[in-house]
């Protein structure tokens, strides 16, 4: 069973993927990404944008926590159903239209919409490549507002994203299998 931790929605029960191909973000994790998050300030009336979205679980977290705005994106069709559910079940707990389902490609998506985002989770299946994920990375760099974070979730196993120019990496951590990487704005200055 996957839950909101935290926030307005806390405690509301969230439909999984079935099958295969996502790979749920573990409590843990979500834990301390949801901390470091907290702490920095990130959430509040943030517009987030929730790439390779799975279930929607993260995405639905931050609307919990007072993100304003948050776009989940994904375009394996089970997972968008899981999404749309998710979506709406988080909307009805918060009282507000605060969480959406694009179905389609993550390349698609950050392509044609301009932003600027506050928080962006990228979460791939680790099957995808890094030269996939870079242009994934270059197509976010220059698109996020003041103080904006990039998250990627990793394996372990995985190198470091290959920061574009317009990205620079903040810091990172370890929790088992799964790696955390965060990224900022490059300041141009």
């Amino acid at each position: 069973m996957t839950r909101i931790i935290a926030g307005a929605a806390g405690g509301t029960r969230l439909a999984s993927v079935p099958g295969t191909g996502t790979r749920p973000t573990t409590d843990r994790v979500k834990e301390s990404l949801f901390s470091r998050l907290d702490a920095w300030g990130m959430l509040d009336d943030a517009r987030v944008l929730d790439l390779f979205a799975g279930s929607g679980a993260l995405g639905c977290e931050c609307a919990s926590r007072g993100a304003r705005e948050v776009v989940l994106v994904e375009k394996h069709p089970r997972a968008v159903s899981v999404c749309r559910v998710n979506a709406e079940t988080v909307n009805r707990a918060l009282g507000s239209q605060r969480v959406r389902c694009e179905r389609g490609s993550v390349h698609g998506y950050a392509s044609a919409h301009e932003g600027p985002w506050d928080l962006v989770l990228a979460d791939p299946p680790y099957p995808l490549g890094e030269a996939e994920l870079s242009e994934v990375l270059s197509l976010l760099s220059g698109k996020l507002g003041p103080g904006g974070v990039v998250v990627i979730e990793r394996s372990s196993r995985s190198p470091e994203p290959a920061w574009p120019q317009g990205l620079r990496r903040l810091e990172s951590s370890r929790h088992g299998e799964t790696m955390l990487w965060f990224a900022e704005a490059d300041d141009p200055s």
